[in-house]
């Protein structure tokens, strides 16, 4: 029987103590420790892109990581990208333009473009496509969820033009 640690995970700027298995995943513990079920689970070995979050800024593959090894570390989950009740203009350009469709993916793709938009804002077409290629989607076809990409970067360029302001 493998002993389990006590940690604290920092999700959205909460911390959560928790007891795991050090051979926990950091998904699982998100969603079944911490009750943050907005991170999917696809295909566990990733490739696919649903359990993407932001770990010390930078895009991880929870699937990938052991909980044990995110102590300490701040992460941002989908749940993390509204400000209370006023979404995230990612989160509005997806409805707006139709980035989704069954929303399987949704919450990885939205955090894969968060990070990028925050880090290169001015970030390009084909430099897009490029980044949102490493997440996969089977409903969408892409198109919506470049267009709406690109229309929340302008938004956040531009937060004037802020539909929720």
């Amino acid at each position: 029987m493998t002993d389990k640690l006590d940690i604290i995970l920092n999700l959205n700027g909460r911390d959560h103590s928790i007891r795991v298995e050090p051979r926990k995943t950091l998904v699982d513990a998100i969603r079944e420790d911490c009750g943050l079920t907005g991170t999917h689970i696809g295909c566990e070995h990733g490739v696919c892109g649903a359990c993407t979050v932001i770990l010390d800024g930078e895009t991880v593959r929870s699937c990938l990581m052991f909980a044990v090894q995110a102590q300490g570390k701040t992460i941002r989950t989908v749940e993390g990208l509204a400000d209370g009740k006023t979404l995230h203009p990612l989160q509005r350009a997806f409805m707006a333009h139709h980035g989704l469709q069954c929303g399987f993916c949704t919450p990885g793709f939205l955090m894969l473009a968060a990070n990028t938009l925050e880090q290169h804002p001015d970030i390009d077409d084909e430099e897009l496509r490029e980044v949102l290629s490493s997440n996969l989607c089977r409903c969408t076809g892409y198109q919506n969820v470049v267009k709406a990409v690109r229309a929340a970067a302008d938004e956040m360029r531009n937060p004037a033009k802020n539909p929720a302001n």
